[in-house]
């Protein structure tokens, strides 16, 4: 296990900040594993972290090796690991950085175990995205039947799985995405989609009950105008949320926390066809760098996937 290839930040800035490079191969500590990286998921955080827009929330200590989610095969297990073996395929989010890496030490707690009908690539979409959906979507309190929620980033991993959680829960949901993404958004349950490229949703929408933040940039700011006088906003793209919420109203920044077991019982959901998750590209690990440039220029429809086997 000497060789270890990895993705290292080296400086902020664009894409040339990040270097395919060799680190040292980890050695588990007391309820770790480490696990040999099949597969892992971009995150918008990537080229966030990259270009330094989050380093007060996210203070790294350069070089770093960035990625958050991972799925692979289990390679050696430490002191205190009860439930994993070497050879047992697992998926999880790291609590932190470095799953762009061929060989990764992670805390037991933090994996679950990957379905046998389910591929890698299938599994590293997973970790974050499912886990988060549900956990910010339930963030400022019980979702019920006939709440108003509006999801921006509807399209993308995160809002995905949201926007069909609050179909689960009955909720009238709106959701912002790009024209050409509508008729997806519209098939995971959404009642009404707004095509932020050619509408502003401000013109569509009012009394909303919930607003999700998953894209960032002005929307936050915008949707305060939608929101109903008891309605909260959760980001989970905009850091800064908490300071900038106008007095009397609320704002609540999302961070997540691994969850094995609402984990597992995502990738058990999306085997069975009860949620869907779809990966919409899967790239080498050499091309990891441009991949996490498209994230930021682009916009992405479900998750994109990185595949590290040589």
């Amino acid at each position: 296990m000497n060789s270890n290839r990895a993705l290292v930040l080296t400086e902020y800035g664009g894409a040339h900040a990040l270097k395919l490079a060799a680190v040292a191969a980890p050695v588990p500590g007391p309820g770790q594993v480490v696990v040999r990286v099949h597969a892992a998921g971009l995150n918008a955080l990537d080229w966030k972290l990259r270009e330094g827009y989050v380093r007060q929330a996210f203070p790294l200590q350069l070089p770093a090796v960035l990625g958050i989610e991972l799925a692979g095969v289990v390679a050696a297990v430490g002191a205190d690991v009860t439930r994993l073996r070497v050879g047992d395929r697992v998926m999880g989010p790291l609590g932190g950085l470095g799953a762009y890496a061929e060989l990764v030490a992670v805390k037991e707690a933090n994996l679950a175990l990957v379905p046998p009908s389910m591929s890698m690539t299938a599994a590293a979409s997973l970790p974050l995205a499912a886990v988060a959906a549900w956990s910010s979507l339930h963030l400022a309190g019980p979702v019920h039947g006939g709440q108003r929620i509006l999801i921006h980033g509807a399209a993308g991993g995160l809002g995905g799985f949201a926007v069909q959680y609050a179909r689960q829960a009955g909720a009238v949901i709106y959701a912002t995405a790009r024209s050409s993404h509508m008729d997806y958004v519209r098939s995971l349950g959404a009642d009404h989609v707004i095509a932020y490229d050619r509408q502003r949703f401000e013109d569509e929408v009012r009394d909303i009950d919930m607003v999700l933040d998953y894209a960032g940039g002005d929307v936050v700011a915008r949707s305060w105008a939608v929101l109903a006088g008891h309605g909260a906003i959760v980001s989970a793209a905009t850091p800064d949320i908490v300071a900038s919420t106008p007095a009397g109203r609320r704002g609540l920044w999302f961070q997540n926390t691994p969850d094995t077991a609402r984990l597992q019982a995502v990738a058990d959901d999306v085997v069975c066809g009860r949620l869907q998750s779809k990966v919409a590209a899967v790239v080498r690990f050499d091309d990891l760098p441009g991949a996490i440039e498209r994230q930021r220029t682009g916009s992405t429809l479900g998750k994109t996937v990185a595949t590290l086997v040589r």
